[in-house]
């Protein structure tokens, strides 16, 4: 397909009330263009499951307004505060939604027969389980036993399967003893000094170590990773596993645990107390992070080519070139909304890591992926979004 140069028009109909957003700038080789490109088959028809969360519903609301011709039928058990507001859009916009848990095998009874599973579903805390806000059985409900009734679908309809898996898969341990210096205001790698496999100046790889200590929100997402891959195995169907690092935008219902990139934004907008966590309190951790809105392309690749001879398990991110660390997205914020003072805490936090930036280097080689959507495109449509909802952390944590 011969790419094109097109400017990019942010929608924000998802979050609160429907409006346009206009962004400055063009999109390389855009989003749009690859949307246009044919499916395998005729009728396509997808099964996203946690659609109502962000990157359920930024991932159907996209392939909708650019592929109508895709039958989407979306399953979430509306947990999350803030997915009902999603719901009434997906209505809108002519998606059938079910109520329901992939929890319950029940559920799944009187779903028709799809093409491809898109598991966006999880309880993406890394500290799930440990945090006493929900138990051990609940984060292995979710996050593994929901993966195998997805999988008994898929093997009983035939369906393919693409788990949407997570940067925590990888070892807690050999991230958190990675050599770092301090260059400006962030962590840097010391590569010079690296002596783990798998780890370089373009990130973490996917050869880096998967042994524990991962989280048991990372050994859910780990293990699911295994079970998928055996299930298609064993059973015919086809099935990928895109390892993401943090993914941001607007609509988010971020959290200090979870979508850190966009809670960090609302509550500096809206003058929440911050504070800098563990690493002296300096803010300097690192992380690198993407619009899911980019997953789409991929998506849609992976689906037409379900025999591509490739890696079945690929790292995306936005690698170094989109990344930040807290403190200078303090420094960004400041510049955007006025100065806001953040304090600073020596506690020690397990599983608080440093560093992790994703080389998405195997999904540039097999797929010819990467990310459109740039570091201040990404900061900026957030910011637009939190001065059009001044109480959307309220609603995220009501």
């Amino acid at each position: 397909m011969k790419m094109r140069h097109c400017c990019f028009a942010y929608t924000c109909s998802v979050f609160g009330e429907f409006s346009q957003v206009k962004l400055e700038g063009c999109v390389s080789g855009g989003i749009v263009s690859e949307m246009s490109q044919p499916l395998r088959g005729v009728d396509m028809k997808l099964l996203i499951t946690g659609i109502c969360g962000f990157v359920g519903f930024r991932i159907a609301s996209h392939w909708r307004e650019h592929r109508p011709d895709v039958e989407i039928l979306g399953m979430d058990n509306l947990l999350r505060s803030g997915s009902e507001r999603n719901r009434k859009h997906l209505r809108e916009m002519g998606i059938r939604f079910v109520h329901g848990d992939i929890r319950n095998a029940s559920d799944f009874e009187p779903l028709p027969s799809v093409d491809w599973v898109i598991d966006c579903a999880a309880n993406p805390s890394v500290l799930a389980g440990m945090d006493g806000k929900s138990s051990t059985r609940q984060l292995m409900e979710h996050n593994l036993g929901g993966t195998v009734e997805l999988l008994e679908f898929c093997k009983r309809t035939g369906a393919g399967f693409i788990l949407l898996s997570t940067s925590r898969v990888y070892s807690v341990s050999a991230l958190a003893t990675l050599p770092m210096r301090i260059k400006g205001e962030r962590f840097e790698l010391e590569e010079e000094s690296v002596a783990t496999p798998g780890v370089g100046l373009r990130g973490i790889s996917e050869s880096f170590s998967t042994e524990p200590p991962l989280s048991l929100y990372g050994t859910s997402k780990r293990a699911a990773e295994l079970l998928a891959l055996e299930y298609g195995q064993a059973f015919g169907f086809p099935v990928w596993i895109n390892r993401c690092g943090v993914m941001a935008g607007p609509g988010q219902f971020g959290k200090i645990d979870q979508g850190i990139i966009s809670y960090w934004i609302h509550a500096h907008h809206a003058r929440k107390p911050l504070k800098y966590i563990g690493f002296g309190g300096s803010g300097y951790q690192v992380r690198d992070f993407f619009d899911p809105l980019d997953l789409v392309p991929l998506l849609i690749r992976q689906i037409d080519s379900p025999d591509r001879q490739v890696s079945r398990v690929i790292n995306l991110g936005g690698g170094n070139k989109i990344s930040l660390s807290l403190a200078e997205l303090t420094a960004w914020c400041n510049e955007r909304f006025g100065k806001h003072a953040v304090l600073g805490s020596d506690e020690i936090r397990a599983f608080d890591i440093p560093w992790v930036v994703m080389d998405a280097s195997e999904a540039r080689t097999a797929w010819q992926w990467e990310p459109k959507m740039g570091r201040d495109h990404i900061l900026e449509s957030i910011a637009l979004h939190a001065e059009s909802n001044g109480n959307w952390l309220d609603l995220a944590e009501s």
